[in-house]
């Protein structure tokens, strides 16, 4: 395979990104607007690049993916497409009848310059958006940013949406970042059994995970309501589940409606979902009930038992920024040394605060931000690993270099399950934890000799 010509020697890249440890802004455009009932996703730009978009999503969840386009010609391409985003959004409400359209641009459209806000108006103008319908839009150069930013983009227009009364409803926003369907609905159950009454958005959960009951449905039951993300200028408070992804949405809440806000990190592992549950029960000003007790206390008691399985193993890891901090920080905390981070999105901050997290282990801990996965392998080949932590693009480093291998992150191509089961929160943890000593144990029972092969551990 190609990938075993990649050389130890560290060279200097500027202009040239190889196996890009992201995604584009598009896509997760298009995720996040599939987390509001009843909306329809539309690509501002060639029908290939929402084709693309697509099919990326639906290979990672299995679940067909509905968007649309504007469908750019050689003519939209020289003299903008407003004509046709016009039509489409005509098109869209008289033949589909989303209650929200979702647009987001693409490199095409970027480029030559249309203005969506601009073109929103014109349609406004002329009646083409029926009464109590919506249409919100996100700029998504491709050539800018990643996926992650693609989301947080969107999920600030969907604030957008949000209205003031000037009466607080006693409801706490939860903005859960680029996670699975399954990690939202585990949100939703901790802060329910917390006794806070949330309303979490984006909410792909029952859209990108729903039972195949042999009906089709264009718009299926899950997603955040339009009256739900109106009220979310109302809430008492609204929480940020990572800094990449949500910050900038629960900023704007803040800002444009007065509704405080708390960044915190994803709650993957142990401490990040301590310091979840303590944001929970403060703003709710309750005590932490004894089930959710006992769900951390299961999580700590299979960390102290298989801990000596755990213990200063290496570990290399890519992905998201917001995913790796709190995954970082759940690996430290098991005593792993999580030794090479790559993440494809820009930021200084995710260097920064991954050295902070890493600070303990009292080793140099190599990190990078817009970073790819041939920089990722180049270390490995400088220090081996035990362990691979990425999504499914992972596998032929793992493959190379003989590597247990962690599927976690997007997009997950190859495995099932990640849309059903969560990997948030304390039951979460025990899943994530599962999951790193399966491969560990499963690659010592290999490569034990007859006289370690042993029938328990």
């Amino acid at each position: 395979m190609l990938l075993r010509h990649t050389p130890a020697e560290i060279t200097e890249r500027k202009a040239l990104s190889i196996n890009p440890a992201k995604t584009c802004q598009p896509i997760g455009a298009m995720y996040a607007a599939l987390g509001i009932h009843g909306c329809l996703p539309h690509s501002h730009g060639s029908q290939g690049c929402c084709a693309y978009h697509r099919s990326t999503l639906t290979r990672h969840y299995k679940e067909p993916v509905s968007a649309s386009t504007s469908s750019f010609t050689e003519g939209a391409s020289v003299f903008g497409g407003s004509a046709n985003m016009l039509q489409a959004i005509n098109n869209i409400f008289t033949v589909y009848k989303p209650e929200v359209i979702a647009v987001h641009t693409t490199c095409l459209s970027e480029t030559i310059g249309d203005d969506l806000p601009q073109i929103k108006k014109k349609a406004l103008m002329e009646g083409k958006i029926p009464e109590g319908k919506y249409v919100i839009s996100a700029s998504t150069p491709s050539y800018a940013g990643s996926h992650v930013t693609g989301f947080s983009s969107m999920v600030t227009s969907m604030a957008g949406m949000a209205e003031s009364t000037g009466k607080k409803n006693g409801r706490v926003n939860i903005i859960p970042g680029w996670v699975e369907p399954a990690d939202m609905e585990e949100i939703k159950r901790l802060a329910g059994l917390v006794g806070v009454k949330s309303i979490l958005f984006p909410d792909t959960s029952g859209v990108l995970n729903g039972p195949l009951s042999g009906e089709y449905k264009m718009f299926p039951e899950g997603g955040t309501t339009v009256a739900e993300l109106k009220a979310t200028g109302d809430a008492n408070a609204t929480l940020a589940l990572g800094e990449w992804c949500s910050g900038d949405a629960a900023r704007y809440l803040d800002k444009e409606h007065k509704v405080p806000c708390q960044v915190l990190d994803m709650p993957f592992g142990l401490k990040a979902t301590d310091r979840f549950i303590d944001a929970l029960r403060t703003v709710a000003g309750v005590t932490v009930p004894d089930e959710v007790a006992l769900e951390r206390g299961q999580l700590v008691d299979m960390i102290t038992d298989m801990h000596q399985y755990l213990y200063q193993k290496k570990v290399a890891i890519f992905g998201d920024p917001d995913q790796l901090i709190a995954m970082t920080d759940f690996l430290v905390s098991l005593d792993m040394e999580p030794i090479h981070i790559v993440t494809g999105t820009p930021g200084k901050k995710f260097e920064k605060r991954i050295k902070e997290i890493t600070r303990e282990l009292g080793r140099p801990v190599n990190v990078k931000a817009k970073g790819d996965m041939f920089l990722l392998h180049q270390w490995i080949k400088q220090e081996p690993v035990d362990l691979l932590i990425g999504n499914t693009y992972g596998k032929y480093i793992a493959r190379d270099e003989d590597l247990p291998f962690v599927r976690w992150g997007f997009p997950i191509l190859d495995r099932q399950g990640h849309q059903y089961f969560p990997t948030v929160g304390y039951k979460g943890g025990l899943r994530l934890l599962e999951k790193i000593l399966g491969v560990l144990m499963d690659r010592k029972d290999r490569d034990d000799s007859e006289s370690q092969f042993e029938l328990v551990l």
